[in-house]
């Protein structure tokens, strides 16, 4: 594999950004590897990080490098601050790089296949939303999407998280019940469509994040989404992610 540190320009953002990227590399001498290339389009998978962290910090919590090696799976990991992943009311247009630009651009710097059923997404926490935000607002871009101990009630997060000053540049003062920020909405109000991605949620038992998932996915049941779950013990920590990390690997779409 090929680990990338890549600056670049955002048009959308107005600044200099950056990314992490494990591109496939076909080896046969490499000790304590099983590298794999397919083809000359990689699969992508993009992996949010949460609140607290920035584009390395899979790379450096996780043994994520190692785990795609054989799968020969292309991963984005981009950088977007406290944005939760949102054209923020008093800030910078993340969704907007998230969705729209950083595709485009990874796509045109690397060997990465633009097909939908070639691209996936994934995160935790903060990340985790991310995920389902994008995959459930852009099914004709995502396939597969997978939330880690997701924030899958921002409209309860919101109004009982000690950040209430950074989610105020984030969404101002407004109300987003109901809108494309809202995972319960949308999980309600896109189920009938024709295009819909294939779901992954997973939360410890010990989370402070664990009831809210567990209304997500009773939500889901009323829903004819495909959702896959892993409820079991665990926290809101690296070592449960390490571990879960693999399991969505194991549970992607890939072209075998």
């Amino acid at each position: 594999m090929a680990l990338i540190q890549c600056q670049f320009y955002s048009e959308v953002l107005n600044l200099s950004t950056s990314m992490t990227v494990i591109l496939p590399q076909q080896t046969a001498s490499q000790i304590g590897m099983q590298n794999n290339k397919k083809g000359d389009l990689h699969q992508t998978l993009f992996l949010l990080h949460g609140f607290s962290d920035d584009d390395t910090i899979w790379t450096r919590r996780t043994s994520i490098e190692r785990y795609v090696a054989p799968l020969g799976l292309a991963v984005v990991m981009p950088q977007v601050h406290h944005s939760f992943y949102t054209d923020m009311k008093y800030g910078n247009k993340y969704w907007t790089f998230l969705t729209k630009e950083l595709p485009s651009i990874a796509q045109s710097l690397f060997p990465l296949s633009p097909a939908r059923e070639d691209n996936f997404v994934a995160g935790l926490s903060m990340g985790g939303y991310g995920a389902f935000k994008w995959a459930l607002n852009r099914p004709d871009q995502i396939c597969a999407a997978a939330s880690l101990s997701g924030v899958t009630d921002i409209v309860k997060h919101i109004k009982h998280s000690d950040l209430a000053p950074v989610f105020s540049l984030v969404f101002g003062n407004e109300d987003i019940s109901g809108t494309e920020h809202d995972l319960f909405s949308l999980i309600k109000d896109t189920h009938t469509n024709e295009q819909k991605p294939v779901l992954y949620q997973c939360c410890g038992t010990e989370d402070f994040l664990y009831e809210d998932n567990i209304y997500f996915k009773q939500l889901c049941e009323q829903t004819s989404y495909n959702l896959t779950t892993d409820f079991g013990p665990g926290n809101h920590e690296w070592g449960y992610w390490d571990q879960k990390i693999q399991d969505v690997l194991t549970w992607l779409p890939l072209r075998r």
